[in-house]
């Protein structure tokens, strides 16, 4: 009998291909990582009795699907970032979902217009500031990390990681190209080093001293609260929730969508529509440490003290259209040069 959840890795992906096809499950590739998500699937599998086969893939899931064509297992992409979410849709792998459950759970902001992918968590990308060196209120803006005042006091990972990307798409939406080449410029020159590591590492080098102000996202903050050796990074600093001068503070999502070849449509519907439900929302939003999008849905506790928001109301399309140029001015200013 086929486990209600399988972990995999990439190079023991190919078992899920050789998986009896069954009339009770859903196959998922997944982005994510597996215990970030095994309660929801015990969570949908307990109360459908469908069971969930997850692949978790680390890299190369667009390649995979092309690879394996009308063939493929895989009912249901798991992935983070609005630019991989549309990488998969533009590479014409997803088929769309019209559900009333869907549309009624998931706002506008964070679903695909034609119903290619539905969102189903949010992040922000927010400023960590030392909590000894940077006083309250002194970080308020997008625009102001571009502010010479900052010199030599910001950390960053790559201007290229897909994180930075969509902040850097979401400067074009504000302030156009030559704007956000300014903007580019003047953040690459209050850098304290060369861009380098993960969002964690750039807290780490706040407690060490290396900075005082950082990008990351929020959930990270949550991670390294429940990591004995990271803990004290956190405690080093508080979160700060900028917001663009003519907009809101920049938030990204994970999301869901529904493979053009799913084997199993009817049931991976019926998954697709559970993540999204307010009971399914709160329990992936507290393990993930990020924020829910169903209407009536609240975070977590510990989320929520990180204090309160208004996310930017640009459709993440938008965003998503905007990588190329965003990609384009990153490397024209070679920021991580």
């Amino acid at each position: 009998m086929i486990p209600a959840f399988l972990s995999l890795a990439l190079g023991a992906a190919a078992a899920l291909t050789a998986l009896p096809a069954l009339a009770q499950e859903v196959n998922v590739y997944s982005y994510r990582q597996p215990e970030l998500i095994a309660p929801l699937v015990d969570a949908f599998t307990e109360e459908t009795g469908i069971a969930v086969n997850v692949a978790h893939l680390d890299k190369g899931l667009v390649e995979r699907l092309k690879a394996e064509g009308e063939r493929s297992p895989a009912d249901l992409v798991f992935t983070v970032d609005i630019s991989r979410l549309s990488a998969v849709v533009e590479a014409g792998l997803t088929q769309p979902v019209t559900s009333d459950t869907l549309t009624e759970n998931v706002p506008a902001i964070y679903r695909d217009p034609d119903g290619h992918w539905y969102g189903l968590t949010t992040r922000a990308r927010v400023v960590y500031a030392s909590k000894e060196r940077v006083p309250e209120s002194a970080v308020t803006t997008y625009e102001d990390l571009a502010n010479p005042k900052w010199e030599g006091r910001v950390c960053t990972r790559s201007g290229l990681h897909p994180y930075n990307v969509a902040l850097t798409a979401a400067v074009l939406h504000h302030h156009g190209a030559e704007g956000t080449k300014a903007w580019l410029e003047g953040l690459k020159s209050n850098l304290a080093r060369k861009p380098q590591g993960n969002d964690r590492a750039q807290v780490k080098a706040i407690w060490a001293g290396e900075c005082d102000i950082a990008l990351g996202n929020t959930y990270y903050m949550g991670k390294m609260l429940a990591d004995e050796e990271q803990k004290a990074w956190a405690d080093a600093v508080r979160i700060v929730f900028p917001e663009f001068e003519d907009g809101g503070t920049h938030v990204n999502i994970s999301g869901v969508a529904l493979t053009k070849s799913a084997p199993n449509r009817e049931n991976a519907v019926k998954l697709m529509e559970f993540l999204t439900s307010p009971k399914a929302q709160e329990i992936y939003a507290e393990a993930n440490y990020e924020y829910p999008i169903a209407p009536g849905t609240e975070p977590a506790d510990l989320v929520a003290s990180w204090g309160d928001f208004t996310a930017d109301d640009v459709n993440l399309m938008s965003l998503a259209g905007n990588r190329p140029e965003a990609l384009k001015l990153t490397e024209e200013v070679d920021f991580d040069g």
